[in-house]
């Protein structure tokens, strides 16, 4: 895949969270995916280790995107959540050696990162980021060296996760000023909207009640 963002949302959609489905549940799902899409060889193998390292990753990002929602965009790489600054769902807890906070939770983007050494190097392109490992953990890097492309093309703002919370799909924002908060407006933002009209009406008809119960007196 060449388009790093498309890349980018495309490995944080691994997970599906609106029916819970994973497409890397294993490390064989990992290296399949891996190399479906050339970022490593058919032949290479994952670990567990490899896949603990892939859904902190995965999540990670999924955080970064989140907080692509805002005025606070072009800080996210190196502000709070973004991968070159520290991670605020890390907590109290600190990170745990597979770089996932204590309780499930995506450790500090400096953790994550710092399993994914990438080097830079002079191609026939211009200058790239290339791993330093081989294999699937190669193939991890790639993907960390995509969201660095991403952000020098001047896309990273653009990436974003559904705010519909049963949702949170990747996608890119093609919106002209950067406002699209749904995957999906016909789906997504309509069922957020109709959420919040549920949630006045309630509102509303609960105040009429309180009301119907102490009349005004003179």
């Amino acid at each position: 895949m060449n388009d790093p963002a498309a890349l980018v949302c495309d490995f944080v959609n691994t997970y599906d969270v609106e029916s819970g489905t994973d497409a890397v549940p294993s490390p064989a799902a990992l290296a399949a995916w891996l190399a479906g899409r050339g970022l490593a060889a058919p032949s290479d193998t994952a670990t567990g280790d490899d896949l603990a390292l892939a859904v902190a990753l995965r999540e990670t990002l999924r955080e970064a995107l989140r907080r692509n929602h805002g005025a606070r965009t072009t800080d996210a790489l190196d502000g709070p959540g973004g991968p070159g600054g520290p991670h605020g769902s890390g907590g109290p807890d600190g990170p745990v050696g597979d770089g996932t906070a204590a309780g499930g939770r995506p450790g500090p983007p400096s953790r994550v990162f710092a399993g994914l050494p990438l080097r830079v190097a002079l191609t026939a392109g211009g200058p790239a980021l290339e791993p330093v490992s081989e294999g699937v953990p190669a193939g991890l890097a790639r993907i960390a060296a995509a969201v660095m492309a991403a952000h020098a093309a001047g896309m990273w703002p653009r990436l974003k996760v559904c705010t519909e919370s049963t949702c949170q799909w990747a996608f890119v924002d093609s919106s002209k000023n950067r406002s699209r908060s749904w995957c999906s407006m016909r789906v997504c933002g309509n069922r957020t909207k109709t959420r919040a009209y549920r949630a006045r009406r309630q509102a509303e008809t609960g105040s009429r009640h309180l009301r119907a119960g102490f009349p005004d007196t003179v």
